[in-house]
């Protein structure tokens, strides 16, 4: 993917001057307007409140001594302009430095020391917006050596509308405070249990407003005790606002007070001889204890304000955090992350990394529970996006010490089941290196296919097996033009033409092994590209479903063999390409699919030559509308008055 600068993190647009590369001539005696020399590496961009950010590009042997004492940002940059690296510093001159001048880094960043050529700075107004900006560009580059955290879904909140009737719901992204909010939670599990247990003690209804509006009956839930029935007016406004009212505080942890307001309801209906009420009530009370009894996370001597427990586990050179969350002293579920590029990361800088990209942009609370002492000031910039200090245990004693045991057996289970999964697809690809002839397994593999209907909405698909694991964000589809309708070969030239026409221009990597799905032509066709594109040595095979077109039947072709390959059923190796090809294709029949609804929706009588609006009307007029057009038959168009057989077929082509 071509990297691109995120915007500054205030939201301000900002102009940019492109830095020389350090190989370029012209780089090393530039001028200003006035023909005075200037350095090479500096720039300066301004924003809309007219304050300064210096970005200079420096060369690590010579430049160190000329770095400010400034917070801000630095980049390490690779021979190919790639970004390495991106990191944060209080104090830019000693953090770049202790990589080029101190020993004993570890391997990951042993290796990325060696590959750095340059550094680039961004020298910002305060630690705070260091972090910010370090926050968007590892989102926007994802640095090879850095430990990254994908999870771009928000976090769910439960939402209790401001209607007449209060709506539960779920929600992610920024709240509107217009409306109640509640969480954030964990997961997007941990929303719909506490749903399902609000439903089931308040009954408050979860249908959308339009829903609600043209109901005569009651609905289902109500039948099952899920809900009271507003839609139909078996229960007072008055009524339903207490209950909402009662859900709002059991979410705010005032369970306590919950329980003593509905045992007062179910006095007072009992007292006015209301028995039917008070059954109600009485059933909420059950409900209540029973939910109570089922939080994981109790409390020692009252409330507790929120509170992130975060457990950082590694085992098998893998790392894992568990993040928990407790709000109002209600356990809200919990996520287990594993990262990227964290095999010889200390948890120190694990949970560090962690904490950046999950806090960069606000949403801390006031106390952190952490199973890993942070190295000294390192995590003190968190109070300027929480507003308030932050405090971290790394001790805690009590429920505290409890809630961190549960986070860090929830992460070493994680890590169990990823170490015994990685076991078998290192298993898998050695077999594959072994059956292949290669040096060493596969590290990266990419599989292409073709999925159109009779020719119609050709799409191409590449998807990307890396380290061990499907890798969706790498996904690629390509809307054929230039081949003919129902020519898989001349689409398959299309689309490795294309995907190689990255890898030229250095926005792509080359994989290990190529996967084809198809026959000898279609193998053929990319021998021929690849030749083309002077990489004749890169692995490359056809898998064709052979003559049953049963899974464990693949035939594997090989470019210099002229008799197809079969592997047993059960072998590792076949398993893996397996997996890939089915990959591969799913997603083509999704894109294809796609582009064929989209298609037919967007057809009409105006897009198809030779019909004008005269023609256009007759048409309508005799089926009743385009419905009926569209289901006419060839014969029945050609019997509209002006149209002829030719006319008829081209418009039923052009509608179906």
């Amino acid at each position: 993917m071509p990297r691109t600068r995120p915007r500054d993190p205030s939201g301000a647009k900002r102009s940019y001057t492109r830095l020389p590369r350090p190989d370029d001539p012209a780089a090393t005696e530039p001028t200003s307007g006035e023909g005075a020399p200037t350095p090479a590496t500096t720039l300066i961009a301004r924003d809309s409140a007219a304050a300064l950010e210096m970005q200079a590009r420096i060369d690590p042997a010579t430049g160190l001594a000329t770095l400010p004492n400034d917070p801000g940002v630095y980049r390490m940059i690779a021979a190919d302009g790639s970004v390495l690296y991106v990191g944060k510093a209080r104090d830019l001159r000693k953090r770049v430095s202790t990589y080029f001048q101190k020993s004993g880094h570890g391997p990951r960043i042993a290796r990325m020391v060696e590959q750095i050529v340059a550094v680039e700075i961004s020298v910002t107004r305060s630690e705070n917006e260091a972090l910010l900006l370090e926050n968007n560009l590892i989102k926007g580059l994802s640095p090879k050596y850095n430990i990254l955290f994908r999870d771009d879904k928000s976090y769910p909140y439960i939402v209790l509308s401001q209607h007449r009737f209060p709506r539960l719901g779920r929600v992610r992204g920024t709240p509107d405070r217009r409306q109640r909010f509640f969480g954030p939670f964990a997961s997007a599990g941990a929303v719909r249990q506490s749903l399902q247990l609000l439903q089931r003690v308040f009954r408050l209804r979860t249908c959308t407003d339009n829903v609600m509006a043209h109901r005569s009956r009651p609905c289902l839930l109500y039948q099952i005790k899920r809900c009271s029935g507003p839609c139909v007016d078996f229960i007072t406004p008055e009524d339903y606002a207490a209950d909402a009212d009662a859900a709002a505080m059991f979410l705010e942890g005032k369970a306590d007070q919950v329980t003593a307001q509905i045992e007062a309801r179910m006095v007072a209906a009992a007292e006015a001889t209301e028995y039917e009420q008070a059954a109600v009530f009485r059933d909420q009370l059950s409900a209540l204890a029973k939910v109570r009894a089922q939080q994981a996370m109790s409390l020692e001597g009252g409330s507790i304000g929120d509170v992130d427990v975060i457990a950082v586990v590694q085992a098998g050179g893998m790392s894992a955090v568990c993040l928990a969350m407790v709000r109002n002293g209600q356990h809200l579920g919990d996520r287990v992350y594993v990262p990227q590029h964290g095999q010889d990361a200390t948890p120190a800088e694990v949970l560090s990394a962690f904490a950046g990209q999950r806090y960069g942009e606000g949403g801390v609370p006031p106390e952190l529970v952490v199973n890993v002492a942070p190295e000294a000031g390192e995590l003190d910039w968190l109070a300027a996006p929480a507003g308030r200090p932050v405090r971290i245990g790394a001790h805690p004693r009590g429920d505290r010490r409890v809630w961190l045991k549960m986070a860090e057996e929830a992460a070493h289970r994680e890590l169990i089941l990823r170490l015994g999964d990685r076991a078998n697809q290192n298993r898998r690809l050695a077999e594959l290196g072994e059956f292949l002839g290669l040096d060493a397994p596969p590290r990266r593999i990419e599989c292409f296919d073709i999925s159109h209907t009779m020719g119609e909405a050709t799409v191409a698909s590449c998807v990307v097996y890396e380290d061990g694991a499907m890798r969706p964000d790498q996904y690629r589809r390509y809307n054929i033009a230039g081949a003919a309708a129902g020519d898989d070969y001349g689409a398959m030239r299309e689309a490795l033409t294309r995907r190689l026409k990255k890898t030229a221009e250095g926005d792509a990597v080359l994989p290990d092994l190529l996967l084809i799905d198809g026959g000898r032509g279609q193998l053929n066709v990319a021998c021929e590209v690849l030749n083309e594109h002077a990489l004749s040595d890169l692995a490359v095979i056809g898998v064709a479903k052979g003559v049953e077109r049963k899974a464990g039947m693949e035939q594997l072709v090989f470019p210099d063999e002229e008799a197809p390959r079969r592997l047993p059923a059960d072998h590792p190796a076949l398993h893996l390409i397996q997996q890939v090809r089915d990959e591969a294709h799913r997603f083509a029949i999704t894109g294809h699919r796609a582009r064929r609804g989209k298609a037919r929706r967007s057809s009409s009588l105006e897009d198809i030559e030779g019909v004008g609006p005269a023609r256009r009307r007759q048409l309508l007029a005799h089926f009743g509308g385009l419905r009926g057009v569209q289901s006419a038959s060839i014969d029945d168009i050609a019997r509209v008055e002006g149209i002829s057989r030719t006319l008829a077929e081209r418009i039923y082509r052009e509608l179906h």
